[in-house]
């Protein structure tokens, strides 16, 4: 049996990580929370974080703070939730409170793992794909939305004893699997989120409406030719997505009449089955928060010069995303006619 008295922090108190802690909680492990707000911090020990959804209603009560320094150490695992943009920041302030063999599982969208590395050490960071999906609706008020799985692994692909300890872990949440192509997993999950969330922005529309469009089709195919071609020059092998169903070397395999009406109708399907999605850092627009751009199509971009791959329309989309954080560019429809695009 594992030991759940071990010192286990979340730090991140969004709707993952909220609704991380509070199963995990519910489940017997000895969990603190880091919540950035005062007021979640608050709720989340009385009366406790209320998640409803797929997974029923549950109301748990978390130990909590608002600052990592006033976690109880040292820490045998992390569970690193915040958003993309505060990771780094988050792991420097966590590393006084790590021993040897801590480990920090890193639960951000995109790529974070090879910076995460840089500041923790490669030994410490897990690589994991959240495979699920939650809503905070207000402070403390979590609802999750649909099932999935976690999927784990150790980022130099090497046989991983301490892998079981968070798999035991993370299944009282949703079932985990743990992956020998971990870094394959993580691309393959941010090649998606490179096309959804990035062009979700860029036009302010649905994915329903998105995929409707023919140019949006071709931006979306041409995003993951690059992304494809960057995954090759650095060695890594990506898994299928969209949950294993979509293989992206037979999605992108040949350019006659017939295979561009295979990838239209596939993508069609998509946008039909999930219209209803609004890209989630759109969202964060909206919220006064910045996008993970740089944990997306930034981290494509960053790796395609440092390996002499051109990108240039995941370049135009990083540059647009940034015009429209900064408020120099409205997102539109009319944003998929730009120049960068004429040739698709």
């Amino acid at each position: 049996m594992p030991d759940k008295s071990a010192n286990v922090a979340v730090v991140g108190a969004g709707a993952i990580g909220g609704s991380t802690a509070a199963f995990l909680t519910e489940a017997g492990w000895n969990i603190e929370i880091v919540c950035k707000h005062q007021e979640i911090a608050d709720l989340a020990q009385s009366p406790g974080l209320h998640i409803f959804g797929v997974k029923g209603e549950h109301r748990v009560p978390v130990k909590s703070t608002k600052d990592v320094k006033d976690l109880a150490g040292p820490i045998e695992m992390v569970l690193l939730a915040t958003k993309a943009n505060d990771c780094l920041e988050a792991a420097k302030e966590l590393l006084p409170l790590l021993s040897q063999d801590s480990i920090v599982v890193s639960l951000q969208n995109g790529i974070c793992e090879d910076a995460l590395a840089g500041v923790l050490g490669r030994d410490r960071v897990v690589g994991c794909v959240v495979g699920w999906g939650a809503t905070m609706h207000a402070p403390a008020e979590i609802e999750v939305t649909s099932p999935g799985e976690f999927v784990i692994g150790n980022i130099d692909h090497r046989h991983d004893q301490r892998l079981l300890l968070v798999q035991e872990m993370l299944s009282a949440v949703v079932p985990t699997r743990i992956s020998d192509n971990i870094m394959g997993e993580l691309y393959s999950k941010m090649i998606i989120n490179s096309c959804i969330n990035s062009l979700g922005v860029i036009t302010g529309m649905k994915l329903g409406k998105l995929l409707a469009t023919s140019k949006a089709r071709k931006i979306f195919t041409a995003l993951m030719r690059e992304a494809i071609a960057v995954a090759a020059a650095i060695g890594i092998k990506v898994e299928p997505g969209g949950g294993g169903k979509l293989d992206y070397y037979s999605f992108l395999d040949g350019s006659s009449f017939m295979s561009d009406l295979k990838r239209t109708l596939l993508m069609r399907i998509i946008g039909f089955k999930y219209r209803r999605i609004r890209s989630s850092s759109l969202q964060s627009l909206e919220r006064g928060q910045r996008t993970e751009i740089d944990y997306l199509n930034g981290y494509i971009c960053n790796r395609g010069r440092e390996n002499g791959v051109p990108t240039p329309i995941n370049d135009a989309v990083v540059s647009m995303i940034r015009e429209i954080e900064t408020g120099t560019r409205k997102f539109c429809l009319e944003n998929l006619n730009e120049p960068a695009f004429s040739g698709l």
